[in-house]
């Protein structure tokens, strides 16, 4: 595909889920709903979804392997709009933060959060102020998560008398269901097509495989099945809304 130019009436939506534990939760499904809740008032097409898991907020966006594939998908089609949920889905580290807006913004990229339009749009000093009180928040607020959890692992470690850890992904817990999504996910040898992930999800639970909550996987849930994690928007995610 060749580079149109820029196109102001699409964009891509940017998820990130900081831990292993929470990537089968709602999180991305949140993200999710609100970056399209966004799009549809503002009007405009999201195009393509890119997701990094269990990458910290920390980490700066050039070293995401999400966020690389998107600037590179963004600059093949011309779109220079990127939605995220919140500002500390695209980054919780203030520095991070506001290196990274710096980046974009040289490149030509408008960052909008959903829940707060203008705190990426707008360089005004008030604009700079709020992005930055923002940023501090959430990376207090990360910090304060993170502190809890270790004293909730604490204390039930010392109550079992072992070591206990968060939450274990469906490679761990439901291996089958993963190696039957692999094989669901090969295309057809006799006409080279490949099931959408929502037809994926229907075959699984007819076999009996289904989420943490027996419900039939979401398609976002079985993107991570089978690795391919961006691709559940084009197979119908706004179910997940």
């Amino acid at each position: 595909m060749k580079k149109t130019g820029t196109d102001t009436h699409r964009a891509v939506s940017y998820l990130r889920t900081s831990s292993a534990a929470n990537t089968d939760g709602d999180s991305p499904h949140r993200q999710d709903a609100a970056v399209m809740g966004y799009a549809k008032r503002a009007g405009v097409e999201v195009v393509a979804c890119f997701w990094d898991k269990a990458v910290s907020g920390a980490d700066a966006i050039d070293t995401r392997a999400g966020f690389v594939a998107l600037l590179a998908f963004c600059e093949t089609i011309g779109v220079k709009t990127i939605i995220v949920e919140t500002a500390n889905r695209f980054c919780r580290d203030l520095i991070v933060q506001e290196t990274g807006f710096a980046m974009l913004t040289k490149a030509g990229f408008a960052l909008i959060a959903a829940d707060h339009p203008d705190s990426f749009t707008s360089d005004t000093p008030t604009a700079v102020l709020i992005r930055q009180i923002l940023g501090a928040v959430a990376q207090f607020d990360k910090t304060m998560v993170v502190d809890k959890l270790k004293v909730a692992r604490d204390r039930a470690s010392e109550r079992a008398g072992r070591r206990v850890e968060g939450r274990k992904g469906y490679q761990d817990t439901n291996p089958q269901a993963v190696r039957e999504a692999r094989r669901l996910a090969r295309k057809s040898p006799k006409t080279g097509k490949a099931r959408t992930l929502m037809e994926i999800s229907a075959e699984l639970a007819a076999l009996g495989y289904l989420n943490g909550k027996g419900k039939p996987f979401a398609p976002v849930q079985v993107g991570r099945l089978i690795g391919r994690d961006a691709e559940y928007r084009k197979a119908g995610s706004t179910a997940a809304e």
